[in-house]
């Protein structure tokens, strides 16, 4: 046999550097993760497992390209309420605040609930499956509610307590201002206060329409007329005298048809109106 012939120095040199290819490779085969390294756990009692933590989770490499989550083990310390920390031991200290919970007393059922769209919107203590959003919990603009009971602009906001609204866009032209609604049956309640009752609310709709039909036949006459002058002007003298200019004095209010009256100073003219 031919005896082993001594290792140059050229083959020495490349002999280290495959050495220290693998190490460099051993080694990173070690980071499974790009996001984190992996380290040992020393409380596994397996020197070459691989833990990783990614978001707050530890992660056991199980070297099969997959991993594993790591099962949570109670410690001596964790069950007397102690946790290891950085330095010493931190102790787990409950300092949770309990934010206590009030119920409402539906008023249609009794039922106690947290909260709903008519408690919420108009203080009403009504739980959502006792709406009725089609009948006396529907909503109503505030145009409708003045035409319908009768109501001005001071019953809505002056009065105490003013009345609760909602807005929306107006269906009928986005650039149009929000719509206010109101909540019929609180409305209806609002009509009840000012009017005192339903028969003095239906009084005050017949006056008014009595009123009306009185302007529009007054109106009607006076357009005729001047009609009838202009088409047979001959029949007709124009008026030499002058006219006389009422001057009014103080108004006087009367509340209960809820009008103003002022009279001449010099004639015996008064006059009734509504302000608007």
């Amino acid at each position: 046999m031919s005896e082993d012939k001594p290792l140059t120095d050229a083959q020495k040199a490349r002999i280290e550097r495959n050495r220290a290819k693998a190490l460099c490779l051993k080694q990173a085969k070690l980071v499974s993760h790009p996001y984190a390294l992996a380290k040992k756990d020393t409380n596994a009692g397996e020197g070459t497992t691989s833990i990783i933590k990614v978001q707050g989770t530890k992660y056991i490499d199980s070297g099969g390209g997959f991993l594993i989550e790591q099962p949570v083990q109670a410690s001596q310390n964790s069950q007397n309420g102690e946790i290891p920390g950085v330095g010493g031991v931190a102790k787990v200290v409950n300092d949770a605040i309990a934010i206590p919970v009030q119920y409402e007393e539906c008023l249609e059922c009794a039922d106690a609930f947290v909260d709903s769209f008519l408690f919420d919107s108009f203080n009403l203590a009504v739980c959502d499956k006792c709406r009725d959003p089609d009948g006396e919990h529907s909503l109503i603009t505030r145009t409708e509610a003045k035409a319908e009971y009768l109501l001005k602009d001071c019953d809505f906001d002056k009065r105490d307590p003013p009345l609760r609204y909602i807005s929306r866009k107006n269906p009928h032209n986005i650039r149009w201002g929000e719509m206010k609604l109101y909540l019929h049956f609180q409305v209806q309640k609002r009509a009840m206060e000012v009017w005192g009752s339903e028969e003095e609310l239906m009084r005050q709709h017949e006056n008014r329409v009595e009123k009306r039909e009185v302007g529009k036949i007054r109106k009607y006459n006076k357009e005729m007329k001047q009609l009838r002058m202009e088409v047979r002007s001959s029949l007709y003298t124009k008026k030499t005298k002058a006219t006389h200019a009422h001057e009014y004095g103080e108004d006087t209010y009367n509340e209960e048809d809820d009008t103003y009256t002022h009279s001449c100073k010099t004639c015996a003219f008064t006059e009734t109106y509504e302000k608007m």
